[in-house]
This record gives structure tokens, C-alpha cells and sequence, in this order.
């Protein structure tokens, strides 16, 4: 194991594991001013990005009527915990096709965990 990846398996936050398809709540802290508060960030994971600390995630989420995506880096001290609501069953690992679809045509086929 080389210097570099001594050093950034320290900084590696312990995340729930998450695939597309997945509907999730981030739980962002947020500072305003010299306050510091929680935010939830409530959608689907449209995409993952592997790569050790540099890692992240895409969420996509509908509010008003428009489409919001966020790009979340996954082991950012930021980031307060990541609750997984929901999983679907998917067959790409990239979901940009929900970008196009509006409504029901947007649901995906849940999996039932029993």
C-alpha cells in the first residue's frame, strides 16, 4: 500500500452501500452565517462515481415541477448520514433516461426486501 492510500483510507466515511436506482435522504449540513443546520435532500440515484475518496453520487429529485440533481462527494465531511428509503430494480448503472421522463413514467419497479 503506497503513502497516498494510507493516508486517504483515514479520510473514507462509513456510508451505507448504495446503487442506482436507489431513493435516498442525504443529510447535508448547511451554514448560514455562524449557524450551522441539517438539510434533507430527498431522490433517486441516478449515478455513482467510484474512485476511493474522490468518490460520488448523483441524486436527481422533482420539486415544483422541475428537475434538481446534485452531485454529492461521498466521504465529504458534509455530508451527516445517507438513509437508503427505497430500492429499485434497475438493468443500467447510469439512470440520465429519468431526465426525460416526467410522472409515472418516471417510477421505477421496486424490490421488495422480505
Amino acid at each position: 500500500m503506497s503513502a497516498i492510500e494510507m493516508i486517504e483510507k483515514s479520510q473514507l466515511a462509513d456510508r451505507p452501500v448504495m446503487k442506482s436506482g436507489d431513493t435516498v435522504k442525504v443529510h447535508v449540513k448547511v451554514r448560514e452565517g455562524d449557524k450551522e443546520r441539517i438539510q434533507v435532500f430527498e431522490g433517486v440515484v441516478i449515478g455513482m462515481h467510484r474512485g476511493g475518496t474522490r468518490a460520488s453520487f448523483t441524486v436527481r429529485k422533482v420539486s415544483f415541477g422541475q428537475g434538481v440533481e446534485r452531485i454529492f462527494p461521498l466521504h465529504s465531511p458534509t455530508i451527516s448520514k445517507v438513509e437508503i428509503t427505497r430500492s429499485a430494480k434497475v438493468r443500467r448503472a447510469k439512470l440520465y433516461y429519468l431526465r426525460e421522463l416526467k410522472g409515472k413514467a418516471a417510477r421505477m419497479k421496486d424490490t421488495s426486501k422480505s
